[in-house]
């Protein structure tokens, strides 16, 4: 067949096969999530009228409280750096553009010990104030308190705000500056053109980047909990491991997914009708010359954008790098080492097994169009949606059952007891990463795809290559670039990653970030710094290739949260 009458829908041939992978991919997901909703309906918890009276409605309203603040603080501090740095210029505004990205090394556990070790009595912040001002006693004088609900506000908007910086300063680079210029031609300031013209037009970037911070807001665990915050993720801890109560915890976790779900649903419905002409906003991008900022202006739009950086990344990495300097002497304490081990074990399947469950859904999309693919793609991208305390119930219930099946077939038959095989051996952790950051990878691995011409494939097949052939030979080589993205990605995410692991890891199995939650929990931040700043400079990587890729491209960032 020649080439020219060779069209993509000739190629693309329903692999039974493939469609059988990627219904797989789609029920890897649900699993966890069918498995909490049947223990909720059938299981019975004793301690649920307690909750119901005194736990639940307080958790309800400190996790909407939280939302809320996070919202606005992360918001405005996401949304006002990327129009300084996109629509002016000020002194170190190119160093500034990537450095704004720098938070996302920093986990919010980390940061929250980093604030409270910086704001303690004990902290420099405090220490100079009583030097200054002559105090002798903290009676002497108030200090707003870090370990409250205004603190955790603060210091998850710190960390989360990158979010709302790189979807807004995309759109704003694709608003270009048609719709600008005729609004200044009529008369109109440049706060009035940023809040009548391009605020509203850069709404569905603003929605997905504050959409994508309240998820990590709702996932943690680690922060609130040091911070004193009772929120409906900590409820789900407590219920479970200190009431002992499971079957009041998946209630819990129901009610939290549905929270979370309903967030990503209101994103979805919310930008339903935005439509761009991409033409038009292509050509727009290298219209964009910043205006000079002039006299007090220019450094104080360098304050408003290095201030972010200092509270996002600043703060917890001085304090954690000057803890680390002091206690260079755990680098031979085995604890490290072991917990090293254990972390790079973990991220590597983790990261691997998710690449992979990635690319199938990302190549199916691309040879079929099947309606039964596009929705394992959408089912598939949730997983980002559910925090990481609800994953681990709902992965702990099916491999226990699992576990226990596979422990009595092999004492019937063989005589041996292997034990908690799955549970026990850190798969379940695996599990839970790799359905949590499995939209991570596809959104990666889907752009790489995207940069393909189908044509590609049709050459491919015209000189007599099957679609096994074409895709070993042609397209596996040329995607190498993306995979590597996407493991890279989600290796430092695995990494860092605290509220499933904590949860699922067995009985001497530590990482390093339950290690620094360990040593943190009991008021040993110092003895934690070491692997607290080694988890830092591992997030700096991908930083680096988001700073580098994403900012400069923004195609790439929006297939990453692409939903």
């Amino acid at each position: 067949m020649p080439l020219a009458q060779f069209s993509l829908r000739s190629i693309r041939s329903e692999n039974p096969v493939l469609l059988a992978l990627a219904g797989f991919v789609a029920a890897f997901v649900l699993v966890p999530v069918a498995a909490l909703v049947y223990l909720a309906v059938t299981g019975h918890s004793s301690e649920w009228p307690h909750l119901i009276r005194y736990v639940i409605p307080r958790s309800i309203w400190v996790t909407v409280a939280l939302l809320t603040g996070v919202a606005v603080m992360a918001g405005s501090m996401g949304i006002l750096s990327a129009w300084l740095v996109v629509s002016f210029d000020f002194p170190g505004r190119k160093t500034l553009a990537w450095a704004l990205v720098l938070p996302f090394a920093v986990p919010t556990y980390l940061a929250a010990y980093g604030y409270g070790e910086f704001l303690d009595f004990t902290g420099p912040v405090q220490t100079s104030i009583r030097s200054l001002f002559g105090f002798s006693s903290r009676a002497d004088y108030w200090f707003p308190e870090i370990r409250s609900l205004p603190g955790a506000v603060l210091v998850l908007s710190c960390v989360l705000y990158p979010y709302v910086y790189l979807t807004t300063r995309a759109l704003f680079l694709m608003q270009g500056r048609a719709a600008s210029d005729v609004a200044r031609t009529l008369g109109a300031g440049r706060w009035s053109v940023f809040w009548r013209i391009q605020l509203p037009m850069a709404r569905p970037a603003l929605v997905i980047g504050i959409t994508l911070a309240l998820m990590e807001t709702i996932n943690d665990i680690g922060a609130v909990e040091y911070l004193g915050v009772n929120t409906l993720t900590f409820a789900i801890y407590d219920t479970w491991l200190n009431r002992g109560d499971l079957a009041g915890a998946v209630q819990i976790a129901c009610a939290l997914l549905f929270l979370a779900l309903a967030a990503v649903f209101a994103e979805r419905w919310g930008r339903r009708r935005q439509r761009y002409n991409v033409s038009r906003t292509t050509s727009a991008v290298n219209d964009i010359a910043p205006v000079p900022l002039e006299g007090a202006r220019k450094w104080l739009a360098t304050l408003l954008c290095a201030t972010p950086i200092a509270l996002g990344f600043g703060i917890p990495g001085y304090v954690l790098g000057r803890y680390a300097i002091k206690r260079l002497d755990q680098l031979l304490d085995g604890r490290i080492y072991s917990a090293l081990i254990d972390s790079l074990a973990v991220a590597s399947a983790t990261a691997v097994c998710t690449v992979l469950l990635a690319f199938v859904l990302a190549y199916a999309a691309r040879v079929s169009r099947q309606s039964f693919v596009s929705m394992t793609g959408k089912i598939a991208s949730f997983g980002y949606a559910i925090p990481g305390t609800v994953l681990a119930l709902g992965v702990l219930i099916p491999l226990s059952a699992l576990d226990g099946a596979i422990n009595d077939f092999t004492r019937s038959y063989f005589g041996i007891s292997v034990g908690l095989l799955l549970t026990g051996s850190g798969l379940a952790i695996v599990y839970a990463c790799s359905i949590r950051f499995l939209t991570m990878a596809e959104g990666s691995i889907e752009s790489g795809f995207q940069k393909l011409s189908p044509h590609l494939d049709m050459a491919s097949r015209t000189l007599g290559r099957s679609a096994g052939q074409t895709l070993r030979t042609v397209l596996i080589p040329m995607m190498k670039p993306a995979v590597v993205a996407a493991m890279l990605l989600v290796f430092i995410d695995t990494l860092k990653e605290l509220s499933a692991t904590l949860l699922l890891r067995p009985f001497n199995f530590n990482t390093l970030a339950t290690l620094v939650y360990e040593d943190a929990s009991r008021a040993r931040v110092e003895e934690a710094s070491v692997a607290a700043f080694i988890i830092i400079l591992a997030g700096i990587i991908p930083v680096i290739f988001l700073s580098r890729s994403m900012i400069n491209n923004g195609n790439r960032f929006r297939a990453y949260i692409r939903r």
